[in-house]
């Protein structure tokens, strides 16, 4: 009878346990202009990466580290402008 009644009493208090645990809150949603401006700042850290990259290499020479800081710049403004005109 004693085995019952402390098993029945870990049972319960085990079950207890499980229901009292709380899920995490969902993080709260960020609003359109909030995730513009996330992704804007990610883009802008990327770009400037990228920049100090091609022009501390030290094989290339200086024209192309022009051609290639150039066609990176275009590709950071087409981002920015896609960026901006998202509906």
């Amino acid at each position: 009878m004693k085995k019952l009644l402390i098993s029945t009493i870990l049972l319960l208090g085990m079950s207890m346990h499980v229901s009292a645990q709380k899920h995490p809150p969902r993080p709260p949603v960020p609003s359109r202009a909030e995730m513009i401006n996330l992704k804007s700042r990610e883009l802008d850290k990327k770009y400037n990466t990228e920049k100090k990259m091609i022009l501390k290499h030290p094989l290339l020479s200086k024209k192309m580290k022009q051609d290639q800081v150039r066609a990176l710049t275009e590709k950071y403004k087409r981002e920015k402008r896609a960026l901006r005109n998202l509906p």
